[in-house]
């Protein structure tokens, strides 16, 4: 069977090393003479296809349901991978990321993430409430909070990962979470409770303006965020200054959001060619 898979000559490049990104002579490939690996590079790309065909649905379609089940599915398969699929690489110049089981977990959780955003997206259109909404954001933070962690203990045994990976998650989160504590101030705004408010907004605009966003792109788009969220915070201590006069809370007396997540991953059923044999006694 080994000299069988080594003679097909199936190599493969990873996108999600940082040598992919800066190597001069180009991508470096990889060959293991094992069916699993290829199994699992196969799967790796099959999930890829399925999160990219959502993206495709949700900016052409604007099919929200049939997007959110494509990626429900694409975290399907990322999670079959990593549960199912057992591959042993020997050699560490091998390793690749997608080869590692904490990957295809972190894939899995990115595509539910995603899911849920567009099953967040979904309730904004329903005009659910503001504390649904903010409990839907703060549930894709969740997700990507476990990805988060497990990316860093990945990165322990595998250093050539990019760091874009971890940019693209803590900026995603940054979003969702500043998105959740909008909603929760405006709530609390129309409660009448101004000081609690201005109090939750100061608090998350400092904490995020400490995050260290190394991607130009994505650093740029957290800085927007956290400056329109900016904009919110002024125009309530205004009004607060000038008509309510109510007092902030320290920051230890603010609640912290709760999430809610609402998606799971469709299983991943491998497709079988069985034959049915009969024996004539």
């Amino acid at each position: 069977m080994v000299s069988w898979i080594s003679s097909l000559k199936i190599r493969w490049t990873s996108v999600l090393t940082s040598s992919s990104i800066f190597h001069i002579k180009g991508s470096k490939f990889h060959q293991v003479n094992d069916i699993n690996f290829e199994l699992g590079m196969s799967l790796f790309l099959y999930g890829a296809v399925l999160r990219e065909r959502a993206f495709e649905v949700l900016s052409s379609d604007l099919d929200l349901v049939q997007s959110a089940t494509l990626f429900r599915t694409a975290a399907g398969v990322y999670d079959y991978i990593a549960k199912e699929v057992h591959i042993f690489v020997t050699r560490a110049e091998d390793r690749i990321p997608e080869a590692m089981p904490n990957i295809s977990s972190i894939m899995s959780l990115i595509c539910l993430a995603d899911a849920q955003a567009v099953t967040t997206r979904k309730s904004e259109e329903n005009g659910n409430s503001g504390k649904l909404l903010a409990k839907l954001h703060y549930g894709i933070t969740e997700f990507l909070s476990e990805a988060i962690k497990l990316l860093q203990a990945t990165t322990k045994d595998c250093k050539d990962i990019s760091s874009r990976l971890m940019d693209y998650m803590m900026t995603c989160k940054s979003l969702h979470k500043l998105k959740s504590y909008k909603h929760i101030a405006e709530n609390l705004k129309n409660e009448g409770k101004f000081g609690l408010a201005i109090g939750i907004l100061q608090r998350e605009i400092s904490n995020e303006k400490k995050v260290a966003i190394k991607d130009e792109s994505w650093r740029s788009l957290h800085k927007q965020v956290v400056n329109e969220l900016s904009v919110v915070l002024r125009k309530y201590e205004h009004e607060n200054e000038f008509v309510w006069h109510e007092k902030v809370p320290g920051k230890y007396e603010i609640p912290r959001a709760e999430g809610v997540k609402l998606v799971s991953a469709i299983p991943y059923q491998p497709q079988k060619l069985e034959k049915i044999l009969e024996f004539k006694l």
